[in-house]
Formats: structure tokens, C-alpha cells, sequence
């Protein structure tokens, strides 16, 4: 391939000096499957590192499996493996999901490793001989069973505020609360199921809460990029002389699987030390691989810049912890911390049994492309920590009307005349067309859309220019020139302005779409794509190859194919069969009970009431559902930054106006519902007869005045 030889300066990117940057993800945990969940994160890395990539900058994009810990060493001992066995099989499936998925890593390694247990050292022993490593003696739980200290996550028990059964040690998930695993009631070993005892352990800490480590992260903190982050790291800290940081327990006693900690025999470095560690360790073996100096990366005063991408849920670890470890132990602090949301399908959690819970190899065994995945979670991903929907409904819209229908057609509708009329060559005359002005004057903003992360308005953009490309051809009708031949320069035209314009979005789309990219340019016999080459044009000189179809519609079957795939695989993973098909049995027979019995509302406890979050709403706006004789559309302020769009089957008893203005009370936590009007996020309560038909009415709830939107109805 050659590279289009015409020279156009005009719209051409800033030149800028070429950076040194090393980028990272967050670790997945050696325990389990990557998800769709976890694809959010490591697809806007690898769409960042490429944007920088195709500056000309040094980039090098970093990751590793996260393997030590309590989890990983149980769950090898059920299967029967050495742990090392069992991070090496899981190392595979994660790399093999990445690369399937085209997530660029220079180097993917291992926190087992090596180069991770010299550097956990040197940074552990640097910062005690700075004054930041003390012992105290702890009592915690333990199980006399396992012969083992119980992480907290390994303790249930009842909750000590609420009552609540089968919560964590240090949680609970029905009222909120949190707490030590000691304060449970009735607590049980996960492990073994036997009753924890209390006991005592020397353990080794971290003293985040030094003086110096306060100063260091105050000033620290105002380099933050995202407002929400340097608010919540502000409310952590708490007011300057009153540091509200806690020392940071490092060391887990033995039996554990990870690094012991030097001088401490049966002491062992807490997964959290050394998993960011292993940000580095993947880094130092990169080096070593490629001659690159480790030390001018990673040292103080470095021109380098590092920047770690992250899960909100993880922000405490790696706007503390992490550059407080790097700062007092003698190594350059991160640039930046870029945090992003949680995902959700069909507006609710993740789930095993809707088969939502989607995993990476699922999706891609069911024959759906990655580079859809890719597209979609890119046209909703922006620089803020807001969370991100997959509506599998706007998942297939979206990328056949985008990608298919207005970018991909533009090649389909214009190779087939060039190959067939003029050899496969273009007009070089139409390189200068103004729209072509237009497309490479937007190229540059384009490229600073990525590298702010704002992706979505990089694509929004880019879609614009696809929309006005469209429009230059349902103008020009090219299947009509083609029926003259007296209009063979204007169809000649026409088709050379297409391609010229496909090229110009598909560099656009290149960070993105990395590998449609590259059928691109080989279908259009070019070198790969750069930002420098909005300067650049198709010549006459270097014909074409044949069109080849670059991407197909997303096919509702293989939605639902996967899906069925989740749900499939939740079965067939079931560890006691038996026991489900027993407990269908009862379901079945106690439906069959309930039919005899008369329709009495059934008892709950005060667990089953406290898990519902019933909120006081104003009800700021409420319109007529068109389509529907039954619903109304309420808009429901209820002391949130965003109000809430709820439809209710209320249209019978109220007008839109009775309703304005009013107080009412909802269900707050329940999932969102997507509904043939629009989502509904939540329910509004009312009550009716027990037999509607025969006394009609319906009665929407009004607290009394004084109430305020927001206020929770106990």
C-alpha cells in the first residue's frame, strides 16, 4: 500500500511536540470472567491510547492480571490447582477477550510476577525508612476451621443496625449501613460455615494519616480532571488540620496467596499494596523487552506522563493510597486519574437470570461484532463518572443506522461506478471540493474530542459530517449520471468526492473502529491512517481495489441469541440442580395451594419492607401519553439533581392539570422499566377497591403539607 500523495494543508491538526505517556487500566481480579461491565473501561483506554497513538506520540498502554489474594487461593484449592495454575488459564481467557475486542495492550502481564515482588519490596522498604510503616496488634475474626483470618467479605451474619440476615462483614445491602465483621450478630465463616472466633494479630500499616501525607495529597487533589473526583477527594480529606484519613492495614496473615513482606515471616503484602504496584511491574517488563529506560518513566522529575484509568467504585485506592505509596517511596506521582460510571443493561443491573449478566466471550460466540460494542459504548462515553446504559434496542438502531446506513453506504454506493468507469481512479480535480474542505476542517476538533475523552460529541460530529456527505449524494444521484454518458466528469466527480469523504470519516472513526479502519485502507490502498492525514488526499495515481462489504447490520436473532447464551450459561453453571428442580416442585405446589386459599395479602418481615425506598415526590409536570388511553407521564422531582420520568395507569381519574404541583409518594428503587412510551423509572403509589369494576375510583397518596420531595416514608 502507498500513501495518497496529493498534499492539502488546509484543516490539517495542530503539529505538536511528541509526548512520552504511559496509560493504564485497572486490574481485572484473576477470579472470573471479563464482562461487558468491565469492557467499558478497557475500551475508552484503548480508544484514548489510540487517538494519541495517531498524534505520533510515545504511548504505551499497560495492564495485568490482578492475582493475589483470599478469593483467588480458595477457589484454586475447590478446583483442585495450585493458585499459579489457576491464574495462568485465567490469564488466557482475559487476553483472549481483550484482543478480541482490540484492546491495544503493549504488554499484559501478571502481578505474580518477578518484577511485582522486587518493586512491592522497594516501595514497602522505602517508605518505612521514610517513617510511614508501623505494627500494631488487631483482633479479628477467625476461622477455627480453616485455620485462617477472615476477610471481611468472607463473614456473614446478621446485619447489627437492621437485622437484616446474610449480610457482609463490613455492610449491609438492605439498610446501608456499614460496619466492623466483629459487630455482626450471629456471624459465619463463608469458607467453612463454622462461627468465627476473636483473635489477635500483629499487622503492619500504611500511616496515611502523617502530616505529610495530608499536605502531599492537598495540593495533589487540584490536578484532578474530573470536578467529581477532586470533590469527593476533597470530603475525604476532610478540612485542612483535620485530616479525616485513616492509617491503611497492609499485611494479611498466612494462609494467603500473594508476596510476604520482607523481615515478616507468615506476614503477607495486602492485595491492594501490590496490585497498583503492578501497574509498574507490567511496565518494567515492557522495558525490558524493548531497551527502554524504566527509571526515566517512573522517576521524580520526569517529563513522562502517566495517567490510570479507573472504576468510580475504586477512586479511594488510586487518588490516596496509590499516590502517597509513589510519593514517599521515591517515584513520580500519576498526571492524571481518569474515573468512569457503572453500566447498566436495559436501564438495571447486570443479571445472571435475564441473561444480561453478558459475558465477553459470549458475545463474541454469538457472532455479534466487538467493534459494534465498541461504537455504541464510544457514542455514550464522556469525561464525566456518569453512568452508561446498554439499551439493547438503541444498541441495534444505533449502530445500523450510524455505521451501516450513513457511513458505510457512502463506499457501497460510490467504489462500484469508479471500479467500473474510470479504473478504479479518482478525479484529482474533487479533492478540493468544498465539502472535503468541511470534513477536514472538523478533523482536528475531532481528535481533541478524543483525547477529552468526550467521545460521544467526536461521534455526534462525526455522524453530522457522514449526514451532509449523504446529502452531497442523494443531490448528486450518481445512479443517474450513470445512465449518460455525457455526464461521465460529474459522476466522475461525484464518486471521487465519496470515497475522498469516506477516507476523511473513517480516519475520524479510526480510534474507535480500529480494525474496519485498516479493511479501509486497504480497501482503498492507502498506508494506515494518522491525524496528519487530513492534510493528505486520494490520488489518480493509486487506483483503488475492489469493494468488499466492511460491516453488516446488527440481526435481532443474534441479540437474542445472546442472551439466551447468558441465561444458558447461568444453568449450566448451577451447582445443585437437584436442589433447583426441588424447590420448582414447592413453587409449583405452593401455587397450587395459594389457589385454595382466600386472596390474603401475604406476611413479610421488617427486612422484606426496609429493602422498598418509598420517597416523597412533587409532581412537577404530567402529560397525556398519546397512544394510550390508560397512562399519564409524570415528571417527579424527588430531591435528586435530575428529576424522574414515571408512567402511571392514573389517566382514568385525573387530568394532567388536577396533577401539577402536587405532593405524592413513590417507589424509588425500582428498576427502570423500559416501556413502548419512553422509561419508566420508578412507581407512583394509589389506592383502589378491591374490585375496581364494581366501586370504580382511584386515589393517588398525598402526604400532608410540609412534606418535602425527597423525604424518605418509613
Amino acid at each position: 500500500m502507498s500513501a495518497p500523495s496529493t498534499d492539502l494543508a488546509a484543516g490539517a491538526p495542530a503539529v505538536q511536540g511528541r509526548r512520552q505517556i504511559l496509560v493504564t487500566s485497572a486490574l481485572p481480579y484473576a477470579n472470573g470472567q471479563i464482562h461487558i461491565g468491565h469492557l467499558v473501561e478497557y475500551i475508552q483506554t484503548d480508544i484514548w491510547v489510540r487517538a494519541l497513538r495517531m498524534h505520533g506520540h510515545e504511548v504505551y498502554y499497560v495492564g495485568a492480571d490482578d492475582t493475589h489474594g483470599t478469593p483467588v487461593m480458595l477457589r484454586a484449592e475447590k478446583e483442585g490447582l495450585t493458585p499459579q495454575q489457576l491464574i495462568a488459564r485465567v490469564w488466557q481467557e482475559h487476553k483472549r477477550d481483550f484482543d478480541s475486542f482490540g484492546v491495544s495492550f503493549d504488554n499484559y502481564y501478571s502481578t505474580d510476577s518477578d518484577e511485582n515482588r522486587v518493586l512491592s519490596e522497594s516501595v514497602y522498604l522505602a517508605l518505612k525508612e521514610a517513617g510511614f510503616i508501623e505494627t500494631r496488634d488487631i483482633e479479628q475474626a477467625y476461622d477455627p476451621v480453616k485455620n485462617m483470618f477472615l476477610p471481611d467479605r468472607f463473614i456473614k451474619g446478621e446485619c447489627p443496625k437492621c437485622g437484616a440476615k446474610d449480610q457482609y462483614g463490613d455492610s449491609c445491602e438492605v439498610c446501608g449501613s456499614t460496619y466492623a465483621p466483629t459487630d455482626l450478630k450471629n456471624p459465619y465463616s463463608v469458607v467453612s460455615g463454622a462461627t468465627p472466633i476473636r483473635k489477635t494479630s500483629t499487622h503492619y500499616f500504611f500511616r496515611l494519616s502523617d502530616s505529610r501525607c495530608e499536605e502531599f495529597l492537598r495540593g495533589w487533589v487540584a490536578g484532578l480532571a474530573q470536578p467529581e473526583a477532586t470533590n469527593k477527594m476533597r470530603e475525604w480529606l476532610g478540612d485542612a488540620g483535620e485530616s479525616k484519613l485513616a492509617d491503611w492495614d497492609i499485611s494479611r496473615d498466612a494462609p494467603y496467596f500473594g508476596f510476604e513482606i520482607p523481615g515478616a515471616p507468615g506476614k503477607y503484602f495486602y492485595v491492594w499494596l501490590d496490585a497498583p504496584v503492578g501497574y509498574y511491574a507490567s511496565f518494567k517488563n515492557l522495558c525490558e523487552q524493548r531497551g527502554l529506560d524504566f527509571d526515566a518513566w517512573v522517576k521524580p522529575g520526569t517529563k513522562t506522563e502517566q495517567y490510570h484509568f479507573i472504576g468510580k467504585d475504586i477512586l479511594y485506592f488510586h487518588t490516596l493510597f496509590w499516590p502517597a505509596m509513589l510519593e514517599f517511596s521515591g517515584h513520580r506521582t500519576p498526571t492524571n486519574v481518569f474515573a468512569h460510571g457503572f453500566l447498566t443493561v436495559d436501564g438495571a443491573k447486570m443479571s445472571k437470570s435475564r441473561g444480561t449478566f453478558i459475558t465477553a466471550e459470549s458475545y463474541v460466540t454469538t457472532g455479534l461484532n466487538p467493534e459494534w460494542l465498541r461504537y455504541y459504548f464510544a457514542a455514550k462515553l464522556n469525561s464525566t463518572m456518569e453512568d452508561l446504559d446498554l439499551n439493547l434496542e438503541d444498541f441495534q438502531a444505533r449502530v445500523n443506522s450510524d455505521l451501516v446506513g450513513k457511513y458505510i453506504n457512502i463506499a457501497s454506493r460510490a467504489a462500484g461506478f469508479l471500479i467500473k468507469r474510470f479504473d478504479g481512479r479518482v478525479q484529482d480535480s474533487a479533492m478540493h471540493h468544498p465539502l472535503l474542505q468541511q470534513l477536514r476542517a472538523a478533523i482536528p476538533q475531532i481528535a481533541a474530542n478524543y483525547e477529552a475523552r468526550e467521545y460521544n460529541r467526536a461521534l455526534r460530529q462525526t455522524m453530522e459530517l457522514a449526514d451532509a456527505v449523504n446529502g452531497y449524494v442523494d443531490t448528486a444521484k450518481p445512479w443517474e449520471q450513470a445512465k449518460d454518458p455525457a455526464n461521465a466528469v460529474a459522476l466522475h466527480e461525484t464518486c471521487s468526492v465519496s470515497l475522498e469523504a469516506f477516507r476523511l470519516l473513517s480516519l475520524a472513526l479510526k480510534p474507535v473502529l480500529p480494525q474496519l479502519a485498516q479493511g479501509v485502507e486497504e480497501f482503498l490502498s492507502i498506508a494506515p491512517l494518522t491525524w496528519a492525514d487530513a492534510n493528505t488526499a486520494l490520488s489518480s495515481q493509486q487506483p483503488i481495489n475492489a469493494y468488499k462489504h466492511l460491516m453488516t447490520r446488527v440481526d435481532p436473532k443474534q441479540v437474542e441469541a445472546l442472551l439466551a447464551a447468558n441465561r444458558d450459561s447461568l444453568q449450566a453453571t448451577d451447582a445443585a440442580p437437584a436442589a433447583a428442580a426441588d424447590a420448582n416442585k414447592k413453587s409449583k405446589a405452593a401455587k397450587e395451594a395459594k389457589k385454595a386459599e382466600p386472596e390474603t395479602p401475604e406476611t413479610i418481615s421488617i427486612d422484606d419492607f426496609a429493602k422498598i425506598d418509598l420517597r416523597v415526590a412533587l409532581i412537577v409536570d404530567c402529560n397525556i401519553v398519546e397512544g394510550s388511553d390508560k397512562l399519564l407521564q409524570l415528571t417527579l422531582d424527588v430531591g435528586e439533581e435530575k428529576t424522574r420520568n414515571v408512567f402511571s395507569g392514573i389517566r382514568s381519574a385525573y387530568k394532567p392539570e388536577d396533577l401539577k404541583g402536587k405532593l405524592t409518594v413513590m417507589v424509588a428503587n425500582l428498576a427502570p422499566r423500559k416501556m413502548k412510551f419512553g422509561m419508566s423509572e420508578g412507581m407512583v403509589l394509589a389506592a383502589s377497591a378491591k374490585d375496581e369494576k364494581s366501586e370504580p375510583g382511584l386515589y393517588i397518596l398525598e402526604p400532608h403539607s410540609g412534606a418535602k420531595p425527597g423525604m424518605r416514608v418509613r
